[in-house]
């Protein structure tokens, strides 16, 4: 998943930041280059998790993508407990879900799901939640017309394409020979030989 677009996203679709939405690759990084001025979030992707494959042929794997989106609320001149922090936080929260719960970052991707929010600074000047989110998709396509996602697709793309079978058929009864095999079991000869060939 990449960042740009989501950011981009809530751009569009977070009036409350008035376009101070940024991405980073974690809060540290951050809060030491931060430059966005008053309530401004940053997106941060986080975890990935892959579930083993299920398939018995091929290799294809559930794979859950978590990111966050840490908010910055400056602190008031006199509020030391936080108090106005406290009565947006919720209001940040349900814009945040507005924008975000539901929707696919990627025609690939499952709707993203929100997940939970903590808090990760609370200074003089500013407090910071990080409001955490969970997306998923498929590693391994469902289309052999789409590009291999995996080294067992990239394999099997090198192949030379089925084009038909030929087919031997050895009878059992009454055709088989009693002296070459029991009675019920192929004796070894094929009797019939046909081609079937494969639509291209």
């Amino acid at each position: 998943m990449q960042v740009t677009p989501l950011v981009m996203h809530l751009r569009a679709n977070c009036p409350s930041f008035t376009n101070g939405v940024s991405g980073g690759i974690d809060w540290e990084s951050i809060e030491r280059s931060s430059n966005l001025k008053g309530l401004a979030a940053y997106l941060v992707l986080t975890d990935e998790h892959a579930d083993p494959s299920e398939a018995q042929n091929k290799v294809v794997q559930d794979v859950s993508e978590e990111f966050d989106v840490c908010v910055v609320f400056p602190q008031r001149s006199g509020d030391e407990r936080g108090l106005a922090v406290g009565d947006l936080v919720d209001a940040v929260r349900k814009e945040l879900c507005r924008a975000l719960v539901g929707y696919s970052p990627d025609p690939d991707y499952d709707p993203i799901e929100y997940t939970g929010r903590e808090m990760l600074l609370n200074s003089r000047d500013k407090a910071v939640y990080r409001f955490s989110f969970v997306t998923a998709f498929q590693l391994g396509r469902n289309r052999t017309t789409d590009p291999a996602e995996t080294w067992q697709e990239r394999e099997a793309d090198g192949f030379p394409q089925l084009e038909g079978l030929n087919i031997d058929y050895d009878f059992i009864d009454p055709l088989n020979d009693k002296n070459l095999s029991k009675p019920g079991r192929p004796d070894g000869r094929v009797e019939f030989q046909t081609r079937e060939d494969l639509p291209q």
